[in-house]
């Protein structure tokens, strides 16, 4: 399409209507009528000649055309915005929002900035934490650093390193166990995913109790193992993220048994087109977990 034919106020109108999926709310961030705006979308589909959104008496969810749709027109004004406030700063800087699970933030990522910043002065990275779940267009994000097996709909993932957990525990505790089975005589420290300190008994060749297991659940890692550090029992947690912890003694790894439930992974959605601060960031961060395996879903 030639880019004077390019209807910019109709892309407006689909992407705040996306965002809210809702014409009445939309009108209202725009300061215009509900009937502009869903005229503007209407314009916008008779032009593609596909429907952008399915209309619902409580709302609106977006169609498979819509949903290719959104992320390349909220990017497209993302970076409109961006460029127009360097501009006005007098300042030529990019901008790469990165969505991180909290426990990789922490103890992976923060460590190996400063060696970002100095390789890349003029590209501002905006971080922000999730527990593994996230929306990148509704959150405005370029990539998502995830754990998982690399498989998210409509979505390319770039394998980072496993992470397979194993128990960590204090030092005082460590030096207790001398088998696998006598972690069962403390409190196990878990996350949501009720099955996992089972598959790790079965991996040690330990029969699982039939009664329920003595657990403190946590939907985080950093939580997790902070509470075995401060004593609260044994946590079955990601060794990989906790390297300056067994560095300096304050947790021990009493047992080379892991159990494989997945990998961290950067992705993206395959609509997204990468500037060049996002590929800038993304082979560093290959670079500094020594990665480069892709995976498409």
């Amino acid at each position: 399409m030639n880019i004077t034919h390019l209807p910019l106020n109709a892309m407006r109108a689909f992407l705040v209507s996306a965002k809210h999926l809702n014409f009445t709310k939309a009108a209202v961030e725009l300061c215009v009528t509900q009937a502009a705006v869903s005229q503007q979308v209407k314009m916008l589909e008779a032009q593609l000649g596909v429907s952008l959104f399915i209309r619902q008496s409580r709302g609106l969810n977006l169609t498979e055309e819509g949903s290719i749709l959104l992320p390349v027109v909220k990017g497209a004004f993302d970076h409109l915005s961006e460029a127009m406030d360097m501009l006005m700063q007098g300042i030529h800087r990019e901008v790469v929002s990165v969505g991180v699970v909290g426990t990789f933030a922490v103890n992976w990522l923060l460590p190996r900035l400063a060696d970002f910043q100095t390789r890349y002065p003029l590209i501002d990275l905006r971080i922000s934490t999730h527990n593994n779940k996230a929306d990148p267009v509704a959150e405005g994000l370029d990539y998502l650093i995830r754990f998982g097996k690399g498989s998210w709909h409509a979505t390319e993932a770039t394998e980072l390193f496993p992470a397979p957990l194993t128990v960590l525990c204090p030092p005082g505790i460590g030096q207790a166990l001398s088998s696998p089975r006598e972690v069962l005589n403390y409190t196990l420290l878990r996350s949501y995913q009720p099955d996992e300190w089972s598959l790790w008994l079965s991996e040690a060749k330990v029969a699982v109790p039939k009664a329920k297991l003595s657990a403190i659940v946590f939907d985080s890692s950093i939580a997790m193992v902070e509470a075995a550090m401060q004593g609260y029992g044994v946590a079955l947690a990601p060794p990989a993220m906790f390297e300056r912890q067994l560095a300096e003694e304050k947790l021990v790894q009493p047992f080379d048994i892991y159990l494989h439930k997945g990998s961290y992974w950067l992705t993206k959605l395959h609509a997204q087109k990468e500037s060049q601060a996002q590929i800038h960031f993304k082979l560093w961060l290959l670079a500094q977990a020594g990665a480069g395996n892709p995976a498409s879903a």
